[in-house]
């Protein structure tokens, strides 16, 4: 994988970090919201290749000849799904959302299962920045070298 392949998968890796702790943040603001649905981010893996191809790799190549198998791979966003567990249903008749029986259902956004999704949303965006830091490092290196 060469330094702007790595950019490329640390620059990717921040949008879709990025974007989970939006859609994270979205949740936990609409903690208290009658009827709000909590959306999931469904991130995936843009690498073909299987865990099983690149141990095998590992196995032939890394122990014999010293090198590191060739891997891509980076990770997307494929999309937001609702989530289909219900909230509690809550005896409001007075309120604009209520039913015909006087019944609002409160968010199904649980505050510590957002706020687990966001530490690993950061955490992992911190990750991205720092594969972007440490690409331009060892290019900021290699320029030295050459020169």
């Amino acid at each position: 994988m060469g330094i702007l392949s790595a950019m490329n998968v640390g620059c990717d890796g921040l949008k879709v970090h990025g974007m989970r702790l939006d859609i994270s943040s979205k949740n936990i603001a609409n903690l208290d919201t009658p009827n709000y649905v909590r959306k999931i981010p469904l991130v995936v893996s843009t690498d073909r290749s299987s865990f099983l191809s690149v141990m095998n790799q590992m196995k032939e190549s890394t122990f014999g000849a010293g090198t590191l198998p060739y891997a891509s791979g980076s990770v997307a966003m494929a999309g937001v799904v609702e989530d289909p567990t219900l909230g509690d249903k809550i005896y409001k008749p007075g309120h604009p959302d209520a039913d015909e029986n006087g019944y609002i259902r409160s968010s199904n956004v649980d505050p510590l299962v957002e706020i687990t999704d966001a530490i690993m949303a950061q955490r992992a965006y911190e990750a991205s920045l720092a594969i972007i830091t440490m690409s331009k490092s060892m290019a900021d290196k290699a320029a030295t070298i050459g020169s």
